[in-house]
């Protein structure tokens, strides 16, 4: 009969501690969930008086505190779909007519770049802003605007390399940039609306030779991949924008990561979803990461823990993880979805979210574009805005 009592007394503790943990989790759920509808409205705000200081036809890109100067670009800037996109997510959140309506108005500017054959980079100029478009507030030329994007980037890819090239250079280069991973959604799409099968061939094609030549035995990555353009053979392996050559910029892995994620949602390929879960554990098991999960600008950054850290590679990884969640088995999924729920936990706060009419009108700050040519180094980032409200809405939908 004790035994029996003792049992019942530890089972009902169980329920107790369970049913209180179950609490706990709903609770904090709810705070980060109130709290992430602020802080739309706050980035809502920010665009609003970035819309009020931006030159016409002209794209938002970074803003130099120290000159109160707002840096932008043309429209075949490679960030140059961000803007919209951003405008798109938050409308999507709050239906604020006025932010769809600059969406709009600022895609009708960027249009032309769907004939640009001199960029790799048209995935983020067109599918960040017409595509997210499609889905949030669809016009009936946006799928055009978006298939002869499609053809636009397909043109960069070579048979005999088998890759999409990054960047134009010096005769007998053939650069191809991790960053690149991130184009080829749109590609996949295309194939999917037209029933053409050579954008998805494309797409695989250079997914899988990036997985042959740009990754380590830990699973960090190269930034770079120079080939021989008549061979295909590499000619080399280095850095432009990280700390050294056999370092782990912390961008470059979040461009990584996000980009086999993407490839294992259109091709259910589990090669695919097994480097990304590699990619992941590099990540998230580095002892360079710190606490708050924002990380460094390089993972090899010679004066960690001073280093700058980089928000726009906090928010990218944030993003990826929550999708990556869903992909997983249980105890995976807990993991990767804590980890990036604490991202946009620090992103969501001091010192990285920017106070209302400050920053430019950017709503993070602390991003770090290219430390070693000393260009948007601990300044806010479009990109970074963008892939900051992209988790918000995947966190917002996985927490429904």
């Amino acid at each position: 009969m004790k035994s029996l009592l003792t049992s019942a007394i530890l089972f009902s503790l169980i329920i107790f501690t369970s049913c209180q943990t179950e609490t706990k989790s709903e609770t904090q759920n709810n705070d980060l969930s109130a709290k992430l509808d602020n802080v739309v409205s706050q980035a809502s705000d920010q665009y609003k008086y970035l819309m009020g200081i931006l030159p016409e036809n002209r794209f938002p890109k970074t803003y130099h505190a120290d000159q109160d100067r707002l840096e932008t670009s043309n429209s075949g800037w490679w960030c140059s779909g961000f803007y919209p996109g951003s405008l798109l997510y938050m409308y999507e959140q709050n239906q604020d007519a006025t932010l769809l309506s600059e969406a709009k108005r600022i895609m009708k500017v960027l249009e032309k770049e769907k004939l640009n054959t001199t960029t790799h980079d048209l995935g983020f100029m067109m599918f960040c802003s017409f595509g997210n478009a499609l889905d949030i507030a669809p016009e009936e030329d946006y799928k055009d605007i978006l298939i002869q994007s499609a053809k636009s980037l397909s043109t960069r890819f070579d048979e005999k390399v088998g890759l999409i090239k990054s960047w134009d250079s010096k005769e007998g280069d053939y650069l191809v940039i991790i960053d690149n991973m991130m184009n080829l959604e749109l590609l996949f799409w295309a194939s999917e609306e037209t029933g053409d099968t050579t954008y998805r061939d494309i797409a695989i094609t250079h997914a899988d030779n990036t997985i042959k030549n740009h990754f380590r035995e830990d699973y960090s990555t190269y930034h770079v991949v120079n080939y021989n353009p008549q061979t295909g053979e590499v000619n080399k392996k280095h850095t432009a924008q990280g700390y050294a050559d056999e370092s782990a910029w912390a961008r470059g892995q979040a461009w990584g990561l996000y980009g086999y994620i993407v490839m294992y949602r259109f091709t259910k390929d589990e090669k695919y979803l097994e480097l990304a879960n590699n990619i992941a554990s590099f990540l998230l098991d580095h002892p360079n990461l710190p606490a708050d999960k924002i990380p460094y600008w390089d993972f090899d950054a010679p004066n960690i823990p001073d280093a700058l850290r980089d928000s726009s590679a906090g928010a990218i990884l944030a993003s990826a993880l929550f999708e990556l969640s869903t992909y997983v088995e249980s105890d995976k999924s807990e993991k990767y979805f804590q980890n990036a729920e604490t991202m946009l936990t620090s992103l969501s706060s001091e010192p990285y979210l920017a106070e209302t009419k400050t920053n430019g009108g950017f709503i993070l700050k602390h991003g770090v574009g290219h430390i070693p040519e000393n260009t948007e180094v601990d300044t806010p980032l479009s990109y970074g805005d963008y892939y900051f409200l992209e988790a918000i809405k995947r966190y917002k939908n996985l927490s429904k």
